[in-house]
């Protein structure tokens, strides 16, 4: 930012100030499980990007269009002006003004002006089934204009449980050939491009518009596991980090909808919770704003981010047959001390030994003097009540 008068600087004719682009980042950079020390650089490389812009086309396929209002209402600090001035959407047939034979010109003209540097974004199964007449734009079937794109994308990025593993689409019996765009590239169907998975139905608003600003920053994608799934939203169960998860140790579980047991909050794995089978930090960031996901609303995970979740046996299944057994209640189980200590390593290790058996205070006081919110520096740890009640469990076990 040094070299220029105030009124020249992208982030002032943007409206940006510069904490505020450092908030941004902080919050970028604790999502996608990056060292602390990368905030500095990775501020001056989003600084940076806003004079390149990279070119964005995003093709919308079989799909209801719901990953789109997830981007909408991202809702990290002035996530939504920061990503949309920070790259440039040239084709997005939702958000786009032009219609018809000029939303097509815009999008030539933005892969012939930025051939093998643009990102494409796929939301929506393809149909491959009878030629793919099953779903067909400008006269062009889905599989046809994605093979179009993919040729000149620098990397795509498959949005939703659609794009990823076929969704809805797919269901049994897949009347369309619905297929993900991993699935195409693996038979040869499109080019083979770099490829990242951001699966759920919709995905988290957050983690989609944290991977874009990893691109952007660093022209890669983060860490990612066997399914091509970004670590840090995708490498721990909802069940992991839920906030009924204190309930299935102590094998409190609602029976029915509207018993006693769902009533008081208890755990929904016997009205077929997936949470324990399924890879995504709901539970961490929640929906509109943070406000709650659906096992804090009182409904079972449905494992929409996983593989076929609409061919897995039926949303209320009872997973008994799947899961380990239920732990007796009373006890500190290894789960329960695998889940704090996983809780302490991403947040509390920055600061604090990565061995805590040295702690002054007792473990069993730490929850307490945290909802205290006496210690400044703590107070950005939005804690529930069961991961302070995990966090106890695996600092007791280091005394």
């Amino acid at each position: 930012m040094q070299g220029q008068g105030i009124g020249e600087h992208p982030l002032i004719q943007h409206d940006i100030s510069r904490r505020g682009l450092l908030k941004f980042c902080s919050a970028m950079v604790s999502m996608l499980a990056l060292p602390a020390g990368v905030v500095p650089v990775f501020a001056e490389q989003l600084n940076k990007a806003l004079s390149r812009r990279p070119s964005v086309i995003w093709l919308s396929f079989q799909e209801c269009t719901g990953c789109t209002e997830s981007f909408t209402r991202s809702h990290a600090p002035t996530i939504e002006s920061l990503i949309f001035d920070y790259i440039s959407l040239d084709y997005h047939h939702t958000l786009q003004a032009a219609a018809g034979e000029a939303a097509e010109a815009a999008r030539m003209e933005a892969m012939e002006n930025h051939f093998g540097s643009y990102l494409l974004i796929v939301e929506g199964s393809i149909p491959v089934a009878d030629d793919g007449i099953y779903s067909t734009i400008a006269g062009k079937t889905n599989l046809q204009l994605l093979q179009e794109c993919v040729a000149g994308a620098n990397a795509v990025i498959a949005i939703g449980s659609c794009a990823t593993f076929g969704g809805l689409p797919a269901a049994s019996p897949n009347p369309t050939g619905a297929s993900g765009v991993a699935d195409l590239m693996e038979s040869g169907q499109i080019e083979t491009k770099p490829l990242i998975n951001l699966p759920g139905c919709p995905p988290i608003p957050i983690a989609i518009s944290s991977v874009l600003a990893h691109f952007l920053v660093f022209e890669q994608f983060p860490a990612l596991d066997a399914l091509r799934r970004p670590m840090s939203f995708y490498g721990r169960t909802v069940h992991e980090r839920c906030s009924r998860y204190h309930y299935y140790e102590e094998q409190k579980f609602a029976e029915q909808f509207d018993d006693e047991g769902a009533r008081q909050g208890w755990c929904l794995y016997k009205l077929g919770c997936k949470g324990p089978i399924t890879h995504n930090a709901c539970a961490v960031y929640k929906w509109n704003e943070g406000t709650s996901f659906p096992i804090e609303s009182g409904h079972p995970c449905l494992g929409c981010s996983e593989p076929g979740f609409w061919d897995k046996g039926g949303f209320y299944i009872n997973l008994d047959q799947i899961l380990p057994p239920v732990p007796p209640g009373n006890e500190i189980s290894e789960a329960a001390i695998e889940a704090g200590q996983r809780l302490y390593e991403e947040n509390c290790i920055y600061c604090h030994s990565a061995d805590p058996s040295q702690f002054a205070t007792a473990a069993e006081k730490i929850p307490t003097l945290l909802r205290s919110e006496t210690i400044r520096s703590h107070k950005r740890l939005d804690f529930s009540d069961d991961q302070l009640d995990i966090l106890e469990k695996y600092l007791g076990s280091k005394k």
